[in-house]
């Protein structure tokens, strides 16, 4: 089975992005500023962590993902974007073959079993 997502339309990757990499930064940010003004802000960038902004996005993260949630559940697609996917099954191998050799082993089992209860 094959699957593929992803869109070659540039306003829904725009809009997907936004939805997971702006939007919790930003809800981290002002989380900051509410409980620690600018200089808890201003922290995030200055305590010497490799990439700040992904531990923004970290942070922000559990409260975009409640956001998104809230957004689809007054239209569904609006907070957590739905992306085309394309899906192909392949079609099993030879099912007739395949139950007759299932088959086959039932029987001789059978046999097997029916000389066995003979011998007893």
């Amino acid at each position: 089975m094959a699957v593929e997502s992803g869109s070659d339309n540039p306003l829904d990757n725009l809009r997907l992005s936004l939805m997971q990499e702006v939007l919790p930064v930003g809800l981290a940010v002002v989380e900051r500023a509410r409980h620690g003004g600018p200089s808890k802000v201003v922290e995030a960038f200055t305590t010497g962590s490799a990439d700040p902004l992904d531990d923004l996005r970290q942070e922000g993260e559990p409260a975009a993902r409640t956001l998104r949630d809230q957004l689809d559940a007054l239209s569904p697609g609006l907070g957590n974007p739905v992306m085309p996917v394309v899906v192909e099954v392949e079609e099993p191998q030879d099912e007739r073959e395949e139950l007759l050799l299932t088959l086959q082993r039932i029987d001789r089992r059978l046999t097997a079993l029916k000389a066995q209860l003979k011998a007893d």
